[in-house]
């Protein structure tokens, strides 16, 4: 794979004496939508700790355009270009929109313009007022926002934790078209932890299964979900 922009190799990582990563290693090309799934408890937001670098690993190594960024902290590999998102949708209680724009864009220098948020917002499909109070957004707007907040630096990498959670299907649709014009048109690659199946089915280029803090498949959606191994680690396990 000759256009390789992110990945790990032979990540290992333990709390207290328990294993929870074992040597977990994956690649995600240059434009393409990786998604992550496992039943709970099977690593997967653990590797996304790991991959922004609030959590150190045992060991192995994280690497980001052929660069090695294992020993960066989570500020540098933001500066580097890696974005994350969080299950929830957490956004600054004082701050209105505009604000909370503002402070993104001087974040850190380059300073960005007001542009760079317009340009942002309309990517991510946030068409509220810029004075409405960040906090009063409702769960899908806040979700636009922090993207566009994360857009607006260009990123080549963003990790999303559960996008989908607390969506209506009308939203998880509009959802859907946002993250492909992304990875189609914006060649950005996006990893993607997600327990809606049908959201995955319908995005993912690939698909890989932790169980237990291993890799146990890897393909596409279509083969990954056949896969008797993943049936039984995943499917009879996943919550009602």
């Amino acid at each position: 794979m000759d256009n390789v922009l992110f990945g790990c190799k032979g990540l290992e990582l333990s709390f207290a004496g328990r294993k929870i990563l074992s040597g977990v290693s994956l690649s995600l090309n240059s434009g393409e939508l990786l998604g992550l799934v496992g039943p709970n408890g099977a690593g997967k937001t653990s590797l996304f700790e790991v991959f922004c670098g609030r959590y150190k690993s045992d060991c192995g190594s994280v690497f980001l355009e052929g660069k090695d960024i294992t020993r960066q902290g989570f500020y540098n590999r933001t500066q580097s270009g890696l974005g994350r998102t969080f299950q929830s949708p957490i956004v600054p209680m004082s701050l209105s929109v505009a604000e909370t724009f503002r402070a993104t864009r001087k974040a850190w220098k380059p300073y960005l313009s007001r542009h760079d948020a317009e340009w942002a917002a309309r990517l991510a499909h946030l068409t509220v007022n810029w004075e409405t109070p960040a906090a009063t957004l409702g769960a899908f707007d806040r979700r636009k926002l922090i993207l566009a907040c994360i857009l607006m630096r260009r990123p080549k990498v963003i990790l999303m934790d559960e996008p989908a959670s607390g969506l209506i299907n009308a939203e998880i649709d509009e959802l859907e078209l946002i993250i492909r014009r992304l990875v189609d048109e914006y060649h950005m690659g996006v990893v993607l932890i997600e327990h809606r199946l049908e959201l995955l089915a319908a995005v993912a280029d690939r698909t890989v299964v932790l169980d237990l803090g291993k890799v146990i498949a890897e393909g596409t959606p279509e083969d990954v979900f056949l896969n008797p191994r993943v049936k039984a680690a995943y499917f009879e396990n996943v919550d009602a």
